[in-house]
């Protein structure tokens, strides 16, 4: 999902004053990402690290870079600390409900999916914004993980019926279905 990990798509941080040339050069480094050949992931990282280097120690905002730049790289175990430390920090707002989203897949990429179905289930509750379909799809993956395709479908499916021309309320009733079959309409 290296679209959903670029700055340029992202709101500012709610956690601390931010500096807009800062987050101007982390949002052209990010659209930069796409440019790296996958030899090159080192650079790019060293990119994000000299940009991190400028915030303060206890900013959440280097953390979260510095995980976001090890996970679009491939390496979900290097990114799965980093994730924690800015959430630990403080992060918060629509970076820190990013920071959750890539936190759940870095888990599950690491073998931990039901820690990441723990971190994640509260966000089907949180206030509504464009990363509710990535909410939910994360966490349907989560879920496939640990043999819950059934639940993890009915995850997909409610979230895809929003987005349907046609057979939105179908297609939300066979989601429901899939979490409690008894419920399915006759």
């Amino acid at each position: 999902m290296r679209s959903n990990r670029r700055l340029s798509q992202a709101r500012v941080c709610e956690c601390e004053p931010v500096n807009q040339d800062w987050e101007d050069r982390v949002a052209a480094a990010w659209a930069s990402f796409d440019t790296y050949a996958e030899a090159e992931a080192a650079d790019f990282r060293a990119v994000i690290d000299a940009l991190v280097a400028e915030l303060p120690d206890d900013s959440p905002l280097g953390p979260f870079e510095q995980a976001c730049a090890w996970d679009s790289t491939g390496h979900s175990d290097k990114a799965v600390p980093l994730y924690r430390e800015a959430l630990k920090l403080g992060l918060n707002g629509y970076k820190g409900r990013r920071a959750r989203i890539q936190l759940s897949s870095s888990l599950r990429n690491v073998g931990q999916a039901e820690e990441g179905v723990a971190l994640l289930t509260p966000e089907l509750d949180a206030p509504s914004d464009e990363l509710d379909d990535a909410v939910r799809a994360t966490l349907a993956l989560c879920l496939s993980s640990l043999g819950r395709d059934r639940e993890g479908l009915s995850l997909v499916l409610g979230a895809l019926a929003a987005h349907l021309p046609r057979y939105q309320r179908s297609m939300a009733n066979y989601a429901r279905a899939l979490r409690a079959p008894q419920d399915v309409p006759q």
